[in-house]
């Protein structure tokens, strides 16, 4: 259990790193995806572009398995 909530705090951190340029591509802004602002900073919490892209890799990982 430990290690699925270590692995989806990592690819959260990950994917806010890389949000910038993946909403150029339209990834972020999914129904499932949350932006709030908080003391003037913008917070995004990507679930379900998260689950998406986990999805696709798990696919391509099995495709080339």
């Amino acid at each position: 259990m430990i290690r699925w909530v270590f692995a989806i705090f990592i690819g959260l951190t990950v994917f806010s790193a890389l949000l910038p340029w993946l909403e150029k591509l339209g990834i972020g802004r999914l129904p499932g995806d949350i932006k709030f602002k908080l003391f003037g900073r913008v917070f995004s919490l990507p679930f379900a572009s998260t689950i998406l892209l986990s999805l696709a890799v798990m696919l391509l990982a099995k495709f080339l398995k």
